[in-house]
């Protein structure tokens, strides 16, 4: 059975799909859970903010193990003359799951928890699953597949010359910085939809305009992402959802199988990655460990810190990174719903929240608390 599933599918339906597109003698770690799925724009229902189709990534068969061992955390933090707990914070930022690991002389969880649902929820990645593209881009680059970031989109994309990306470099589009005229608040809900009904968006990349010279302001781009995926497709020349599996999902020994979401031909690569917390908190982990999961080196570790370091168009953003501000050196993966993966190297605290329904809390408030919580670690050691 093909391991392509559709999103019209019933939620128990996807569940039974999931388990018998596992090839033959593999079996599913638990339960396929229902998954979590936040509310999109006012405009655009939630169910029509889901992809036409998904993609199986499979777990691996040696997964990293992380040890459950809660620990108090008395977390306070003040923002906007405010002090908040870390109760507070939950609540105000709409979490839904929410994970703290301690990586510090081993990988200890402590603290999980899950005001909806439970640990082998799937929830959504949104714009997170742009840090997964990044990772896949890495690696091929490191195999040769990608010659450099510097090439040219169109050198591997030949249908987009004469659109609005030809001339764009494929570091301009990790940072952010292609020059396409492009409004995230309104276009992505319009990409969102077309691809739930199935339309390839290989032609609504096609028809983007350039509005600037490339690599000179920051403009955050989702299809950016979008057209970094399909790059990764073909530069391989196998499957992105297929690439990610084999060199980077498995390799970094995630625990779960988890989904991620296409149009009717290709992986949307800017968002729908479909995971558990601990999972979220893995891929953390490997980025934390500077690429490696095991013993192994499982992304470069020279990309690593290329894509956690400031780029020139906005110090707060490297290769489809979010970076904390100041000397700290921590980043984070961040989805438009309140989804994180935070990381502190200064701490070796991995912090993933999801959230069902959209939550509107600042970032920079955000931030704030999860550096909180992250000394919280530190401090708690025995």
């Amino acid at each position: 059975m093909n391991s392509r599933v559709l999103a019209t599918t019933g939620t128990s339906a996807i569940a039974v799909v999931v388990a018998l597109s596992l090839p033959v003698g593999a079996t599913p770690r638990g339960a396929f859970a229902p998954t979590a799925r936040p509310s999109a724009a006012a405009t655009t229902p939630a169910k029509r903010m889901e992809p036409a189709e998904f993609d199986v990534l499979r777990p691996s068969g040696r997964p990293v193990k992380l040890t459950f061992a809660p620990r108090d955390l008395s977390v306070r933090y003040t923002f906007g003359g405010k002090t908040y707990t870390l109760d507070d914070f939950l609540t105000r930022s709409a979490a839904d799951g929410f994970l703290v690991l301690d990586a510090e002389d081993g990988q200890r969880i402590v603290d999980e928890r899950y005001p909806s649902g439970n640990r082998g929820t799937r929830f959504q990645s949104w714009s997170m699953a742009k840090s997964f593209t990044s990772a896949a881009v890495g690696i091929a680059l490191q195999e040769g597949r990608i010659r450099s970031i510097d090439d040219a989109v169109t050198a591997y994309l030949p249908e987009l010359k004469g659109s609005g990306y030809d001339g764009v470099s494929i570091g301009d589009l990790l940072r952010m910085s292609s020059g396409i005229r492009w409004n995230e608040r309104t276009d992505v809900p319009k990409v969102q939809l077309a691809a739930h009904r199935g339309r390839s968006l290989r032609t609504i990349a096609g028809r983007l305009e350039s509005e600037r010279e490339p690599g000179t302001a920051f403009d955050y781009n989702s299809m950016n992402s979008f057209v970094l995926a399909w790059l990764v497709t073909e530069a391989t020349g196998t499957p992105y959802p297929k690439y990610v599996e084999r060199k980077l999902w498995r390799p970094a020994g995630m625990a779960d199988t988890a989904r991620v979401g296409s149009d009717s031909r290709d992986a949307l690569g800017y968002c729908c990655y479909y995971a558990t917390e601990r999972d979220y908190a893995r891929f953390g982990l490997l980025y934390l460990r500077g690429g490696k999961a095991g013993g192994r080196q499982v992304v470069p570790a020279s990309w690593v810190k290329r894509s956690t370091t400031p780029s020139s168009t906005n110090p707060r953003y490297g290769l489809h990174w979010w970076l904390g501000d100041g000397d700290a050196g921590d980043f984070m993966a961040a989805g438009m719903g309140g989804q994180y993966i935070y990381v502190s190297p200064e701490h070796q605290v991995v912090i993933v929240k999801s959230s069902v329904t959209a939550s509107t809390l600042d970032r920079n408030e955000v931030l704030t608390a999860f550096r909180a919580i992250a000394a919280e670690v530190a401090r708690t050691r025995g």
